[in-house]
C-alpha cells in the first residue's frame, strides 16, 4: 500500500511464505509485469489480460506455487500508488469478485493514506522525543508544560494512526514529516 520512493509504506501478504521468499530472493518486484501494469494504469485486470512482456517468467513461476489465476488492482496517484495482487488455483476471478476486490483495495488505500503534514507543534514535540529528550526536559526546552507536551504527542500519534510515540516518530520519518 502507498508505494513511494520505490517502496511501500505498508505491506501485507497472505501468499505462501515459500513464494514470498522466492519472489523476494529473486528481486521480482522490480520485474513483475503485474506491478508494472499497476504503475501504468489505475483499475483492475486479470493476470491473463496483462499485455506486458514477462521475460523472467514470473507469472509462470507463480503458477508452480499454485498462483495460477490472478487479478491486480491499482489505486491512487503515482506519488502514492497501492498495488494489490490476488491469486487462486482453480479458475479466473469473475467480474463480481473483481469489483469487490477493487472496492476493498480502494477502501484500504484511503484508510491507510498517510497525512501530508503535522502541525508545527506536533512535529516539534515528536522531534524532541526523537532527539532523546525526556518529557520534562522536552517541555522545558519548548517552553510548555509537560501535560501540554503529552497532549501534542497524543495528537501526533492519533494523526499518524500510531499506538506509541516511538511508532509515531518512525511513521513521521517514513512519511518525510520529520
Amino acid at each position: 500500500m502507498h508505494i513511494r520512493f520505490a517502496g511501500p509504506l505498508l505491506q501485507f501478504h497472505s501468499y505462501d511464505q515459500d513464494w514470498v521468499d522466492y519472489y523476494t530472493e529473486n528481486g521480482f518486484a522490480l520485474r513483475d509485469p503485474m506491478i508494472a501494469w499497476g504503475f501504468a494504469k489505475e483499475g483492475a485486470s486479470r493476470w491473463s489480460e496483462i499485455a506486458l512482456p514477462d521475460p523472467f517468467g514470473i507469472l509462470e513461476k507463480a503458477a508452480t506455487f499454485n498462483l495460477t489465476y490472478g487479478v491486480v488492482v491499482s489505486s491512487g496517484p503515482l506519488s502514492s500508488r497501492s498495488i494489490v495482487g490476488c491469486a487462486r488455483t482453480d479458475r479466473e476471478f469473475d467480474d463480481d469478485e473483481i469489483a469487490r476486490i477493487t472496492k476493498l483495495v480502494h477502501t484500504l488505500h484511503e484508510a491507510t493514506t498517510p497525512p501530508d503534514s503535522l502541525t508545527a507543534a506536533q512535529a516539534e514535540a515528536l522531534q524532541m522525543i526523537a532527539d532523546g529528550h525526556r518529557h520534562a526536559a522536552a517541555a522545558a526546552k519548548i517552553g510548555i508544560s509537560e501535560s501540554a507536551l503529552k497532549a501534542r504527542l497524543i495528537s501526533a500519534r492519533n494523526r499518524l494512526l500510531a499506538r506509541t510515540t516511538a511508532e509515531a516518530i518512525q511513521r513521521a520519518k517514513d512519511y518525510n514529516l520529520l
